[in-house]
């Protein structure tokens, strides 16, 4: 395995090795801010010396960061490592209340923040005691009296505090932050292990580029994220790539970035993807009928073509993603094969990943096997796995696997046994090649009357695959009459998409009884007694965690409260 001194010393090698190039770069109203590894390397050592000798904080402290995705937050990160402390990236989208609660539970005394975020930082500040100090990331305003990143004397000689790889390097909060906070404790040797796990699917991706010194990265996720870290930011920077930071969702903002800056790679979540793939299925649906006859002939042959002849079938789709979008690695929830079928059938590989904040974060990844697209692939190099007998539960045995919940000794004894076995909650099959199957979670799990037992997530599957469907959610609805009452049953909320919320804008009833209609015809394909029994029409979209993962609890909550 990579020695310790990678994580300490990857931006020092890094910095030899490209020295000019790119390494981060977001896109601003006043145009691009971009720093190449040299100056990403000055940054670091000007905040990590401003952290020693200015603020002399001792090893162990925490370093909050607030703020949107931005380069300035590698500084960051590198200058809480190399000055001792542990970093705790924060959602920006949090309440104060949500936040606060976070806070309260690793107190840090230092926090930093971009200029949008800074009076959600002040108030903290006024909240929590331990916050001595906050710091603008980005360029500063003239009516501020806050230190300022940019700002900060050029002292750039500061001695790296030294770090056991045992040691905390990253506390990450996982959604669900209220009342008790559950941080996740990421070591060194976490992260190293994962950055050694993580070449072997890496220089697979690079192998398919025509220009491997030259590989441009745009990354869509949220930084406070492990996976957006791990491997859209350490991982990366460790293979020379330049990674360019979205400050837009918006469709055309991305298309935008791709053509710019010839994107070949991305980190997305599946919901973007299928975002992507309906976007240009809409385009094609407005074409004349002769050309869309054509592209349909040429979506069948597809399917028995290299990617070289697919990319030149499909070269328009292409041109609008610069021509040089090869491939993506998808991660965060479970990626709908009919998706992974149709971005391959036109020429771009998705990589799909499993993992989760408690495992670093990934645990297998699929490159782009069509055979077994369902599966989430073979484990990670240093990852053991097994199957529990009794609940079908997959559990993991790593060096990948956090050090625990932070302060939590008695939850963390909850998912790692007394043989290192980390308890995944999620139900797996594996294969004779060992491929992964994730197939529901033990926590979503409804148990009927009769002891069966339903995941949602196959119901889901099923009832996603309408065309009058924009958001579906099963979960398991209390009888509160009759025979049955007390027992479970399987509730199916649906948001119907806008063109049919419109044909039945002004009659509830109709609008019900259509989608009941749909969910029976579709529940055709499930065995009894996984079929919905109630179902529930919503109009506005699902709440969801900022990796667009649908937040069951409140939905439920949401429905409770109809």
């Amino acid at each position: 395995m990579a020695n310790y001194a990678n994580v300490l010393s990857l931006l020092e090698g890094q910095t030899i090795n490209y020295s000019e190039k790119i390494a981060l770069a977001t896109k601003t109203k006043f145009g691009w801010k971009e720093f190449s590894y040299k100056g990403l390397g000055l940054l670091t050592r000007k905040l990590a010396y401003y952290l020693i000798n200015d603020l002399q904080v001792k090893k162990g402290e925490r370093l909050a960061f607030l703020s949107e995705s931005k380069p300035e937050i590698g500084a960051c990160v590198f200058a809480s490592i190399i000055s001792g402390m542990i970093t705790v990236p924060l959602d920006n989208k949090l309440t104060i209340y949500e936040l606060t609660s976070i806070l309260s539970d690793c107190l840090p005394t230092v926090l930093m923040v971009s200029q949008a975020n800074i009076d959600k930082a002040l108030e903290l500040k006024k909240n929590i005691e331990s916050i001595k100090t906050v710091i603008i990331m980005d360029e500063p305003t003239y009516n501020s009296s806050l230190p300022c990143l940019h700002t900060l004397p050029d002292n750039f000689d500061c001695k790296w505090k030294h770090r056991s790889s045992k040691s905390t390097a990253l506390i990450i909060y996982t959604s669900g932050t209220t009342g008790a906070p559950k941080g996740v404790e990421i070591s060194f040797k976490n992260l190293l292990c994962q950055l050694q796990d993580l070449k072997v699917p890496l220089k697979m991706v690079i192998s398919r580029f025509k220009d491997k010194s030259n590989v441009n990265v745009l990354s869509i996720l949220p930084m406070n994220h492990l996976f957006e870290l791990t491997i859209g930011f350490l991982t990366f920077l460790n293979f020379g790539f330049s990674v360019y930071y979205a400050q837009s969702l918006k469709p055309k903002d991305i298309l935008s970035i791709m053509q710019e800056k010839k994107i070949n790679f991305m980190i997305v979540v599946p919901a973007f993807l299928k975002l992507l793939m309906m976007s240009i299925q809409s385009e094609i649906k407005s074409m004349p009928v002769a050309k869309r006859a054509i592209f349909n002939v040429m979506f069948k042959l597809a399917k028995f073509m290299p990617k070289k002849v697919k990319r030149l079938m499909f070269k328009p789709i292409h041109d609008k993603f610069g021509g040089k979008f090869l491939q993506c690695i998808s991660g965060g929830a479970p990626l709908d094969v009919s998706v992974a079928k149709f971005f391959d059938r036109i020429g771009i590989v998705i990589y799909q990943g499993y993992g989760l904040t408690e495992t670093s974060p990934v645990v297998s990844v699929n490159t782009g096997d069509m055979k077994h697209m369902d599966s989430v692939g073979k484990p990670l190099g240093s990852y053991e796995l097994k199957i529990d007998e009794n609940t079908g539960e997959l559990l993991l045995r790593s060096d990948c696997v956090m050090k625990g919940y932070y302060n939590k000794p008695e939850m963390t004894a909850e998912v790692i046994d007394k043989d290192n076995w980390f308890h995944t909650g999620d139900i797996a099959k594996i294969d004779k090649e060992n491929n992964i199957y994730i197939t529901g979670r033990i926590k979503n799990m409804i148990v009927l009357n009769g002891g069966k037992k339903v995941f949602p997530e196959e119901v889901e599957a099923v009832l996603e695959k309408s065309e009058f469907f924009s958001e579906v959610c099963v979960m398991g609805s209390t009888r509160t009459s009759g025979s049955k009452d007390g027992t479970e049953e399987v509730m199916a909320v649906i948001v119907p998409k806008d063109n049919i919320l419109e044909q039945f804008k002004d009659n509830d009833a109709a609008l019900n009884e259509f989608v009941r209609k749909e969910v029976k015809t579709l529940s055709t394909h499930l065995t009894h007694y996984k079929r919905p029994n109630n179902v529930v029409v919503l109009k506005e979209a699902l709440p969801k965690t900022t990796t667009r993962k649908v937040k069951r609890k409140d939905v439920k909550e949401l429905v409770a409260a109809l």
